[in-house]
């Protein structure tokens, strides 16, 4: 049995190495060569035509929809300043977000703009009423308190012919329309048509008066006062003359 085996395998073995041999030595299927000529290539005579892009075409992209990369715009001096505030409220008030403590600091200044906005009206409001009647743009009231020094405070004892001489000595106009002003209250006073109060204002003073044609000219008087000597500018010679005139005239007509 083993030598049918042997012999079956022997036989096996040969035929094998046989179909190798015949497949190594086998030579390769030959390809036919092929020759092309000119006619064979096929010229593109199409024209072609230059594209160029038209002047200005960037302008048709600058949309957003064009936009493809954002950048975060750079926080200002104001912007880093109230971050610096809400990074100091956030530390002391042990604030849970960066976004409450910025709405805090928002809420803060508001306040405190509102505060000075009322401060500033107040202190303007202030040097209105106590700059010696006069408004702060140079207007005058006719209804604030007239300024009055240690010497108004005794207008009945005063002089006025001789302080008035004095101050157009000197050279001061301004000075001498006050006196006068003056010096017709006290004349209008001693004639019974005002009561003379140091506290009193022009207002107070013309409430008292029943002749209109007083009134008109106590006024108007008033007026050329409150110009001249609350003015604070230098008066020529011709509109003081034309004041002394109209002061002079007065006390005469209420002497």
């Amino acid at each position: 049995m083993n030598k049918i085996l042997f012999i079956l395998s022997f036989f096996l073995f040969c035929t094998i190495s046989n179909a190798q041999d015949s497949l190594i030595t086998e030579d390769p299927p030959k390809i036919a060569s092929v020759k092309y000529t000119e006619k064979d290539i096929h010229i593109d005579s199409d024209t072609i035509k230059a594209k160029t892009f038209s002047k200005n075409y960037k302008k048709k992209y600058t949309g957003s929809e064009f936009v493809y990369e954002y950048k975060a715009p750079e926080k200002g001096l104001w912007e880093r300043f109230k971050d610096w505030l809400a990074s100091i409220f956030r530390g002391l008030f042990s604030m849970s977000s960066t976004e409450a403590s910025l709405n805090f600091v928002s809420i803060l200044i508001r306040i405190i703009a509102v505060l000075g906005i009322i401060l500033l009206i107040y202190l303007i409001v202030k040097a209105i009423i106590n700059k010696e009647g006069q408004w702060i743009f140079g207007k005058n009231s006719q209804k604030r308190t007239v300024y009055y020094s240690d010497i108004e405070k005794n207008i009945h004892l005063l002089d006025f012919e001789k302080v008035i001489k004095e101050s157009l000595e000197a050279g001061e106009k301004r000075a001498a329309i006050r006196y006068y002003y003056l010096w017709l209250l006290k004349i209008m006073a001693q004639n019974n048509y005002i009561e003379w109060d140091i506290e009193k204002t022009n207002s107070d003073y013309l409430y008292e008066l029943q002749n209109p044609k007083h009134r008109d000219e106590f006024t108007y008087l008033s007026y050329l006062y409150n110009y001249i000597w609350y003015g604070e500018f230098e008066i020529d010679e011709i509109t003081f003359n034309k004041a002394q005139n109209r002061f002079k005239n007065a006390i005469k007509t209420f002497s």
